[in-house]
């Protein structure tokens, strides 16, 4: 295989790793617009999810019971109505449209939270986490960027560090899963992305592994900041890849 094309998806692999393992979760966005660089997004879709789903298990490993049931029967359901609505209208999607979308997502996020001083626009409701979660189903399907719109909802939870990965973790973990049965039928899951999903499988288990000793270095207050500054960057990153 071409070194070029296994470097730029092992670098996709490893961010999402650690990114599972517990740090920061906006670096995993940069994984499918830095792997676009050596193949189509399409393609680095669908090498990806076999092995964030075994991030996820591994991950989850890590944060056994750590999630918050409460929160996941808001994020779940709403997440596959957003996938639902991806699989059903991915003949007509514009891939560079949804990097701006999630783009514009992030960073007004991150403004609202530094500006604004009464917190009632981001004020957690299950309104507003039913409505989050299924963008971010839909995101999530198309390019793996759930994580900015569910942030939109779990962000001002104010959860403590451990609680937000697990409960995170375990909601991409089921929301990856679901995505097989689409992914499988649009086609994304083709033998020649297999291969490469397992070339690259080791690396899958080290990166995460990695994340979670990273993350327990770091203390919760800067855990938060380092998130925010990531998203913005992130969505700067996906609006400039948009409109280039």
């Amino acid at each position: 295989m071409d070194p070029v094309f296994l470097a730029f998806a092992a670098f996709g692999v490893f961010v999402f790793g650690i990114s599972k393992g517990g740090v920061p979760g906006p670096i995993a966005m940069l994984a499918v617009p830095v792997m676009s660089f050596a193949m189509s997004p399409l393609q680095a879709a669908g090498i990806l999810l076999p092995l964030l789903i075994i991030m996820d298990f591994s991950a989850i490993y890590l944060y056994w019971k750590k999630w918050i049931i409460k929160i996941l029967k808001i994020i779940i359901p709403a997440s596959i109505v957003g996938i639902l609505f991806g699989a059903f209208t991915f003949k007509y999607t514009n891939e560079d449209q949804i990097r701006i979308m999630v783009g514009i997502i992030s960073i007004i996020f991150v403004l609202i939270s530094f500006i604004q001083k009464s917190n009632s626009l981001l004020k957690p409701t299950k309104l507003k986490g039913y409505f989050w979660s299924c963008i971010a189903g839909y995101t999530s399907f198309l390019i793996h960027a759930g994580n900015p719109p569910m942030n939109f909802y779990t962000l001002p939870l104010k959860l403590d560090k451990i609680s937000f990965i697990g409960t995170m973790t375990m909601a991409f973990l089921v929301i990856n899963v679901v995505k097989l049965i689409p992914y499988y039928y649009v086609g994304l899951l083709a033998p020649s992305n297999l291969i490469v999903s397992l070339i690259l499988l080791p690396l899958a288990f080290i990166s995460v592994l990695i994340g979670y000793f990273i993350q327990k270095k770091i203390p919760e207050k800067i855990f938060f900041n380092v998130i925010y500054i990531l998203l913005f960057l992130s969505g700067l990153k996906l609006i400039y890849d948009g409109i280039i």
